[in-house]
């Protein structure tokens, strides 16, 4: 997703992007979830507000910032700072249920952000500061908040016991596109985003239907699902192949990497799989006694 958004965003840009993805497969969802559930699964019932906030955190705030943020930033570092979205969840409900994480699992955490940051900044801090590197951090920062969003979006789970996967990600996609398409119009009523035309559309339609139907349907519904059956932790754990993916093709591609920054993508890489290992280890003693 990451280095295919990269070199589609000189031709849409982030707000346009989104907007189109999700208007397209939100379509496609409705449909999917009116066949296979029935027009009854399309009402919200009392879960309206919640399904639009949890949908509005998701989809727009994720989609506008993470773009937005790709737009200064290059696709391998947005990826790493996906990465963080493991710590993210464990910090999130440490905060919203008092679930203390364990020590290891703090120091997991800590490893994981140091690795992030030795990528971010090539392990040179003071010249990331500088200015010639001002707009790439505002890049990473912009991903890191739609980050943060989506770890918002992964906590609605709980919210919608008996709701299936297919029919959480429809009612809460719905808000999440709406709030894209209008986050749109803003921007183009501001002068800030303008209207593509129709050749700029015609020459990105081929990464149009990859967007909408592969990162769309079939990521956010086997998304939602994989949290289901596997748990959050678990589901969060396999989203770590995705910089390994996104350092191989664009290597693929020719882009040429530092040592610190493939050290910081291991670092991270091993911190969250490590910190995955021992909690599966502490659960079957647990199970055991």
């Amino acid at each position: 997703m990451f280095p295919v958004a990269k070199r589609t965003l000189p031709i849409l840009d982030a707000y346009f992007l989104g907007s189109i993805r999700y208007a397209i497969g939100t379509v496609i969802f409705v449909a999917l979830l009116w066949a296979t559930e029935g027009r009854a699964a399309l009402r919200y019932g009392r879960r309206l507000v919640p399904a639009a906030l949890f949908g509005v955190f998701g989809f727009t705030g994720f989609n506008v910032l993470v773009w937005l943020g790709l737009t200064y930033t290059r696709p391998e570092h947005a990826a790493i700072i996906m990465s963080l979205q493991t710590p993210l969840t464990a910090i999130a409900v440490w905060l919203t249920r008092g679930l203390r994480p364990a020590r290891f699992t703090i120091f997991c955490i800590a490893c994981a952000i140091g690795g992030v940051l030795l990528v971010v900044t090539r392990g040179e801090p003071a010249a990331a500061l500088a200015a010639q590197s001002s707009s790439a951090l505002l890049g990473d920062l912009l991903v890191f908040l739609g980050a943060l969003s989506w770890v918002i979006y992964t906590m609605a789970g709980g919210y919608f016991t008996g709701w299936s996967p297919l029919r959480m990600t429809v009612l809460t996609c719905i808000p999440g596109a709406i709030g894209l398409i209008t986050v749109n119009a803003l921007m183009v009523w501001a002068g800030v985003s303008h209207w593509p035309g129709i050749d700029a559309v015609l020459s990105a339609k081929w990464q149009i239907v990859y967007f909408s139907l592969f990162t769309v349907v079939l990521g956010v519904l086997c998304f939602n699902a994989g949290v289901k059956f596997l748990g959050a932790l678990n589901t969060m754990l396999m989203l770590n192949l995705v910089p390994v993916m996104v350092f191989a093709i664009e290597a693929w591609l020719g882009r040429a990497f530092s040592a610190v920054e493939i050290a910081g993508a291991a670092v991270v890489i091993g911190a969250l799989a490590a910190n995955n290992l021992y909690l599966r280890r502490r659960a079957i003693f647990a199970a055991a006694a």
